[in-house]
């Protein structure tokens, strides 16, 4: 949780709730013209005026979502922020603000909440994001963060799942795989560490796939970028449970099929070096690892020209008639169903009692 142990902390208990939330917010300054008034009233107060309005929330859970072992409190506060933010740009709209809620359990001084909101402050000043609000609130199981994020866009530019159409072009930006390698890296790490505590890890040849996995990037860059080539997509998603899983709800929604093939998929070459060194199929690794917080969206055959070339962007199929399924074309030409295999939250308690 910490680099030296040895610090001093500070007992939440020292602060209380209301003088925690005014510690860990005081640097947050609203600075989008659409944000009337922010933290320190009942609630925040939003002008968008005649603009569509974007709102998402995701809760991410120790344990669940995230293992402190290996994940640094401020990449946390960091992660969180992108994770919300990417769910806006996936409606090809602008995030604005977030507000932030945290559950947390009296083993965390509030020296560590610092580290927490550092974080969340970092990602709100690099994206142009005000912190307009939360809550603080203790927690008997660790901690749990709660983000919602709103943004705008033009009626006209907001892009749902359920717009592509037959013979759509299926593009995605950047490439593929390389969060839930970093994971798995990590994950390794952690297991040497617990059998020698002394093992110093060697890491750098996995930094890109760590920080895919720790300190994710959600594309801000995609909605303006679609803008200046005059592209408006038919249906988007982020990709946060794997491609095939993003895939398939985009395929439910438009009510179409699609074909993805196999050799277009975007992988960096580190991906696919350490899939060898784990002996894992780095096709797999992208159709169902998830946590790339990149952008899947369709396109009329008609703009294909418009984004031919570009480094952010590749196409990797096209959208069919629904009765033809949906398949995955091999790099031998065979067709194959696509299944969904990404991660899913509900699995840990599968079983359990409602």
């Amino acid at each position: 949780m910490f680099k030296d142990s040895q610090d001093m902390k500070t007992n939440l208990s020292e602060l209380g709730e209301f003088g925690l939330i005014d510690h860990l917010t005081k640097s947050f300054e609203p600075k989008l013209s659409t944000t009337v008034k922010a933290i320190g009233d009942d609630a925040a107060v939003l002008n968008f005026e005649d603009k569509q309005t974007i709102v998402t929330t995701d809760l991410l859970v120790e344990g669940v979502h995230f293992d402190l072992a290996y994940m640094p409190l401020k990449h946390l506060g960091y992660k969180a922020v992108m994770v919300n933010a990417s769910d806006v740009y996936a409606m090809n709209a602008k995030a604005t603000q977030i507000t932030v809620s945290i559950a947390v359990s009296n083993r965390f001084p509030v020296e560590a909440l610092e580290e927490l909101y550092a974080g969340i402050e970092l990602a709100a000043k690099l994206y142009n994001i005000d912190v307009v609000g939360g809550d603080t609130t203790s927690s008997t199981s660790g901690l749990l963060i709660s983000v919602t994020a709103l943004g705008i866009a033009e009626k006209e530019d907001v892009v749902y799942r359920s717009g592509a159409k037959p013979n759509d072009l299926l593009v995605v930006t950047g490439d593929l795989g390389a969060a839930y390698m970093g994971l798995q890296v990590l994950e390794r790490e952690k297991q040497v560490f617990k059998a020698n505590p002394n093992a110093q890890p060697d890491l750098d040849q996995y930094s890109y796939l760590i920080e895919r996995q720790l300190k994710p990037e959600a594309r801000k860059d995609i909605p303006p970028l679609l803008k200046e080539l005059d592209v408006k997509p038919t249906s988007m998603i982020d990709i946060s449970d794997g491609l095939s899983s993003e895939i398939i709800h985009l395929c439910k929604s438009s009510k179409v099929g699609a074909n993805l093939f196999e050799e277009k998929i975007p992988l960096d070459p580190a991906v696919i070096s350490v899939c060898e060194e784990f002996e894992i199929d780095s096709t797999t690794i992208a159709l169902s690892g998830g946590e790339d917080y990149e952008l899947l969206f369709t396109i009329s055959q008609k703009d294909y020209d418009k984004i031919k070339g570009n480094p952010h962007l590749t196409v990797i199929g096209h959208m069919t008639e629904e009765g033809e399924g949906m398949h995955l074309i091999t790099r031998a030409n065979q067709k194959l169903p696509l299944i969904a295999r990404g991660w899913n939250s509900m699995d840990d308690i599968e079983g359990e009692e409602a």
